[in-house]
């Protein structure tokens, strides 16, 4: 472990994720929420959430850190070497259709991903993007459709799930299996 890094346990762990959790879902909703705002909806104090995050800009970058350990979370569960190349993005949206809480408040307050974690090609990007260029390889992902172009319709096919969910017109199942399907069909040879 490197110097200066603490390892939060039992209470403090639970806490300072109730509050993550809180305001990923509180700033969903209320992009402009208080830090008195975040402490309700986590069930604390507000010197409870100024003890873990002093400032705003604190939680906030813990919010954009947390999404960037998701994403790699996610990415690494998923699998993307293994088996063939649709198989592997099918389970790369499965997995990040359960962070949909999170993604919905990057595109809520898209400034998030402006912040300097953010601006580098990160790991997770570069394997998903070899994993399309695999699937081109392969044959089993239609060449026309270039690894930046999906790239960003897997994130607007997630997205458009989320949405639906979170208006509570469909259900989660049915809205990751209708991502799921549509991919497929996008993704498609011939």
């Amino acid at each position: 472990m490197s110097e200066g890094v603490v390892t939060e346990t039992g209470v403090r762990a639970r806490t300072r994720r109730a509050i993550l959790d809180a305001a990923i879902e509180k700033l969903t909703k209320q992009p402009s929420a208080t830090l008195a705002d975040i402490a309700a909806a986590a069930n604390v104090g507000r010197t409870t959430v100024h003890r873990y995050f002093a400032e705003r800009s604190d939680l906030i970058d813990a919010i954009s850190h947390d999404a960037l350990d998701k994403v790699s979370q996610g990415t690494r569960r998923a699998r993307l070497d293994e088996g063939p190349a649709p198989a592997a993005l099918a389970r790369l949206c499965q997995e990040y259709f359960e962070f949909g809480d999170v993604f919905q408040l990057l595109f809520t307050m898209p400034d998030l991903v402006t912040r300097p974690e953010w601006q580098d090609e990160s790991e997770d990007d570069r394997s998903l993007l070899r994993l399309i260029e695999r699937g081109h390889a392969e044959g089993t992902i239609d060449p026309a459709m270039s690894k930046e172009w999906l790239l960003q319709l897997l994130w607007a096919l997630l997205y458009t799930g989320w949405e639906a969910v979170q208006e509570k017109k469909t259900p989660k199942h049915e809205a990751l299996s209708l991502c799921l399907r549509s991919l497929e069909k996008v993704i498609a040879v011939g």
